[in-house]
């Protein structure tokens, strides 16, 4: 695909992008797609399947009691706990506003860890990672941004997202199903959003503006962006998914060069 060549104009070191269907089939790479990149935020949905995966196995249960008085699992995947940013400390009732927390991953990653009696790290190799064939990524540290992988290991979890073989297909749709509609927030690097809509996990594109995806990005688009100059979409209606790995801190350069390059990808298809 001669659109993931834009990536060569970003201003940064080293980049790397991929397109993928739901079957796998890699439509077309860019760069060195084997090169482990820092995912900041882009371990979030890495995560949240992780804890899906315990759900279903039994471990958990999405509307069971984790984090502050009042929060549930599901309020943690859905940025709702009311849990601050990067502090672990109260600032709103679960589910009247959607904070974006790094602090309620981790009370997640916490959580499970005491109900599998299994490191959070390790839960996440055993439960995602291995089974998917994901041997270049890793996470050592927080469930909410510590994670480092590659293009080609992404590529592999963003086709099992389209075409679950992990999880029961109804799981799936519930991470792409907004979760507490109607929920105002700030989108992180792009202001306040009403609504700022979030599935379990995994960030929901629907009608935002300013957004990191494309404008011809279908509302269903689903995925996350971090702030380590990393991103991965899913959009449904058009049937792929792309993953693209920058070492270079998010920045206007990011939000100027996305989403015009989302939206070549996608006109390319």
């Amino acid at each position: 695909m001669q659109s993931l060549a834009l990536i060569e104009n970003w201003p940064v070191p080293t980049a790397a992008a991929a397109v993928v269907r739901a079957d796998g089939t890699v439509l077309g790479t860019h760069g060195p797609t084997a090169h482990r990149f820092p995912l900041a935020s882009v371990t979030k949905p890495l995560a949240a399947y992780a804890a899906l995966v315990a759900y279903e196995e039994g471990a958990i249960e999405l509307d069971e009691p984790a984090g502050p008085a009042g929060s549930t699992v599901r309020h943690l995947l859905a940025h709702t706990s009311g849990l601050a940013f990067d502090e672990h400390r109260t600032t709103s009732e679960p589910g009247a506003r959607r904070l974006y927390s790094n602090a309620g991953f981790e009370v997640l990653g916490d959580h499970i860890e005491k109900a599998t009696d299994i490191a959070f790290g390790e839960y996440l190799r055993q439960a995602v990672l291995e089974p998917l064939g994901m041997t270049a990524t890793t996470l050592d540290g927080s469930p909410a941004k510590d994670g480092v992988s590659s293009v080609d290991d992404l590529v592999r979890f963003a086709a099992e997202v389209q075409a679950p073989r992990l999880l029961d297909p109804r799981t799936v749709a519930e991470v792409m199903t907004v979760q507490y509609p109607g929920t105002k927030g700030v989108l992180p690097g792009y202001g306040h959003q009403s609504p700022n809509d979030w599935g379990l996990g995994f960030e929901i594109r629907d009608h935002k503006s300013p957004h990191w995806t494309g404008s011809s990005s279908s509302p269903r688009t689903f995925g996350h962006f971090g702030q380590s100059g990393t991103f991965l979409w899913i959009d449904p209606d058009a049937a792929v998914a792309c993953v693209a790995l920058a070492d270079r801190a998010f920045g206007p350069w990011a939000a100027e060069a996305w989403p015009p390059f989302t939206d070549a990808v996608l006109a390319e298809l």
